[in-house]
């Protein structure tokens, strides 16, 4: 599993980067963003430490955020924060009472990510809530509904691929707990993401400083 959101991630950060016109390198890379919602999913549920499990994530996202403005976005956050976000909530609704009181908090934190400069807004705390409520048809039905609305509302027609892992997730448990089985080492789990950013970045100065330099000014021109 983490094998498949890694590689996957890597594919679509490529096509976006060096071929930004070839859009089946981004139709593999949906892939990888709701295994990753479904791992933070099951890591809140599992960790030993909240706490820790969210700091790790603090970290993760603050080793990788100039990489990630340097590679992919000059002005947005990186995706981890989206998951750290989405980690708070799910943390605070678990302190509440039932679901129903935690319907505002939802709601407010909606609004706050779709305003903030986050890859993937509020989508990535939607999709961690379908993926921690939800199950089994339900689970499909749920994403795919997300999709839709995202298709129609915000023309996100590549984001249709995502559902393809969830469906596996949903309809073959028995295969994902298999594959979850066959865990990578932690610290290369945690830091594939900050590195393979900070390679990519590289390797987009080195050869692309001409385009760099335009996004860049891009961000401090008003």
């Amino acid at each position: 599993m983490q094998i498949i959101a890694m590689l996957t991630m890597l594919i679509d950060h490529i096509g976006y980067i060096f071929f930004p016109g070839e859009l089946a390198w981004r139709y593999v890379g949906r892939i990888a963003f709701p295994i990753y919602c479904y791992a933070l999913v099951q890591g809140h549920i599992h960790t030993s430490s909240r706490p820790r499990y969210l700091r790790r994530l603090l970290v993760i996202a603050l080793l990788a955020q100039i990489p990630y403005n340097l590679a992919l976005d000059p002005g947005g956050w990186n995706v981890v924060f989206t998951l750290l976000l989405s980690a708070l909530v799910l943390t605070l609704l678990d302190k509440l009472p039932n679901l129903w009181v935690g319907i505002p908090v939802v709601i407010v934190s909606v609004l706050i990510m779709d305003h903030l400069p986050l890859d993937y807004n509020a989508y990535g705390l939607l999709l961690v809530l379908i993926f921690r409520y939800t199950r089994s048809y339900w689970l499909v039905l749920a994403h795919f509904a997300l999709n839709v609305f995202y298709l129609f509302y915000y023309n996100w027609l590549v984001q249709m691929a995502s559902i393809v892992p969830t469906i596996l997730i949903a309809l073959t448990p028995g295969f994902w707990i298999l594959l979850e089985r066959r865990r990578l080492p932690r610290w290369v789990w945690w830091s594939f993401y900050p590195a393979h950013l900070a390679v990519l970045a590289l390797v987009k100065i080195l050869f692309f400083q001409d385009w760099v330099s335009i996004e860049w000014r891009s961000l401090f021109t008003f």
